[in-house]
């Protein structure tokens, strides 16, 4: 059954009555507070109400309010025609806008003078990783944080669904970063994109093609709740083409709408479409990284938004469901986005100032008294965290991106000056951390 959101019957509350709220201060408070975040009935219905307000009436009044506010019109329509609309006058969204155009259109939060090559390097393959695990455990891979970046650090076959979903994910989100960022989205690419995000993971029959009707595709929860049903397939090969030329920057409009507004915009249209049998929150969150790498916001390369929308699965939920429900309001997706977008970038600049530090303090006793180079400090902080790890010449290579022989000449020397053992298990040498590890830390 279809989960519907309760809309109550406002049509029969006395207009004067609503204007009378206008002029009342307790009112103007509520109505400010429902908008961060933004909130909708199902909550308001509970508030504590000052004498001389209900809940209802308040809701009538908060529903008026947002309908006189400054309203975009989205090009994403519903098959009735009806277009998605949001408040575009929002100060919170105005506010992280300015904080991301400093902090995520060119600088990375911390003067970029204190990274080494080395920690950037780092910071940007930890992003892309922890956005491929998050991105798809939100859609149900069920395999830990800790063996999913494993099975990509050391390029190990996926054992599983889960782990080849990740991988998946992983491989789609290098190639926009080395290659779709500068070429225009068409339906080729959207196709291969489907075709990597879903190889071995789907039938081959149903990969890289949009759903049919009979496919019958409905989006759920675990047990018989219905959340969206997806629009019938002629109207989903129309609107493709539009949220293509959209992507491309090809719609004409007549405001200005900032590149992460319209990547939020994407992400929901094509949650809304859901144009394939299943991987549809897998692309829509690859085409939002996609057009923002695209519109030059590379620093969002760092920022693995899925990891931080992950901790709120049914927030995220609610939130494509308010927006279809209530009235097309797409402010609901947008606002809660931009939270997650701005508690990402405070998670990340905590982040990289710790290991800044870090990096600062351990790394000068490694060079000074060892001669120790970035890689060779970088694993051995990897063992320091993770005691019974290992390493070999081939997964040193594929983290650090170096050559066989400097892979070699790392890992040789570590283990002269007593930093690393070895064991042969079959044709392959694993090196090991030793006590000496821990003592650099101390």
């Amino acid at each position: 059954m279809l989960k519907k959101i309760e809309n109550p019957d406002i049509s029969k509350i006395d207009n004067k009555e609503l204007l009378k709220l206008f002029d009342n201060e307790e009112a103007q408070a509520l109505f400010e507070k429902s908008l961060f975040p933004y909130i909708h009935w199902e909550k308001i219905k509970y508030w504590n109400m000052p004498k001389g307000i209900d809940n209802l009436k308040l809701w009538a009044y908060i529903k008026l309010r947002r309908r006189v506010l400054s309203r975009k019109r989205s090009p994403i329509k519903d098959e009735k025609e009806k277009s998605f609309t949001w408040i575009s006058s929002l100060s919170k969204i105005e506010k992280v806008l300015h904080e991301i155009d400093m902090r995520l259109g060119g600088n990375l939060f911390i003067s970029q003078n204190q990274f080494s090559d080395e920690l950037k390097h780092r910071l940007l393959s930890r992003g892309v990783m922890e956005e491929a695990i998050a991105s798809s455990q939100l859609e149900g891979a069920h395999t830990s944080r800790k063996v999913a970046k494993q099975i990509l650090l050391e390029g190990k076959k996926p054992n599983n669904k889960s782990e080849q979903m990740i991988v998946n994910n992983y491989q789609a989100m290098k190639l926009i970063e080395t290659d779709l960022k500068d070429k225009k989205l068409d339906e080729e690419i959207l196709f291969n994109l489907h075709e990597i995000l879903t190889k071995e993971v789907l039938k081959k029959s149903d990969i890289g093609r949009y759903r049919k009707d009979r496919d019958e595709i409905i989006v759920g929860g675990d047990g018989s709740e219905i959340y969206h049903i997806p629009p019938k397939e002629a109207f989903v090969k129309k609107e493709i083409k539009r949220l293509i030329a959209y992507a491309n920057n090809e719609i004409k409009e007549n405001d200005f709408i900032h590149p992460v507004l319209k990547a939020i915009i994407i992400h929901f249209w094509i949650g809304y479409l859901h144009p394939f049998v299943d991987g549809n929150g897998r692309m829509a969150r690859t085409l939002f990284y996609w057009y923002l790498l695209k519109e030059n916001y590379w620093a969002f390369a760092y920022l693995p938004l899925s990891k931080v929308i992950k901790n709120s699965p049914a927030q995220y939920r609610d939130a494509y469901i308010y927006s279809e429900q209530d009235d097309n309001d797409l402010t609901y997706f947008i606002e809660y986005n931009i939270n997650k977008i701005e508690q990402a970038m405070r998670e990340f600049e905590e982040y990289a100032e710790r290991k800044w530090k870090e990096n600062t303090k351990m790394a000068k006793l490694s060079r000074d008294k060892y001669q120790l180079n970035d890689r060779q400090i970088q694993l051995l902080r990897y063992y320091y965290k993770n005691k019974d790890s290992t390493t070999s010449i081939t997964t040193h290579m594929k983290v650090y991106e170096t050559s066989r022989m400097t892979a070699t000449n790392d890992l040789k020397d570590l283990l002269k000056k007593g930093f690393l053992r070895t064991k042969k298990v079959g044709r392959t040498v694993f090196y090991y951390a030793t006590e000496k590890v821990n003592n650099l830390f101390d």
